[in-house]
This record gives structure tokens, sequence and C-alpha cells, in this order.
């Protein structure tokens, strides 16, 4: 049976092995059946997408803000509305 003959792999299949497939770390023929999956479906293609932004802003969730320490000003501010 040649990989056009089989069907499609699931969606299920295709979450397993993401991280291999985004990687390129697939053999040549799991990966021509994830690509036809993602060829015909949406959903998939909506969550690799996604999944891969994910992947790239998730370093910066851990770097420090220019803003870490909150204004005087609004400290006070916020300080004075209590006091009301």
């Amino acid at each position: 049976m040649s990989g056009e003959d089989r069907p499609y792999i699931t969606c299920r299949e295709l979450l397993d092995f993401l991280d291999s497939y985004l990687e390129n770390e697939l053999p040549e023929d799991r990966r021509a059946e994830f690509d036809r999956h993602v060829d015909v479906c949406p959903a998939c293609r909506a969550y690799i997408r996604q999944y891969g932004v994910a992947i790239r802003l998730a370093p910066r969730a851990f770097e420090p803000s220019e803003h870490e320490e909150a204004p005087e000003e609004l400290i006070e501010a916020i300080l004075r509305a209590r006091g009301r």
C-alpha cells in the first residue's frame, strides 16, 4: 500500500507527534502523512499555527519587565483613593 492509498492519520496521532513534526525530526514517510492530514484539516492547521506562536512567545513570559515596579505616583493615588 503506497502512502497515497493509506488513510490520513487522525488528529490525535498528529498531536502525539507534533513536537517531532515541528522540529523536522520525523521520518520522511511519517512527515508525508502529517502533511496530507494538515492539508485537509483546518482545525489542525490552526492548532499548529497557534502552538508555534505559543512556543515562540513562551520565553518572553519570563523576561524582566521594564515596569516591574509601579510608579510612586500611582501607589500614592491608590492609597489616597482607599482612604476616602
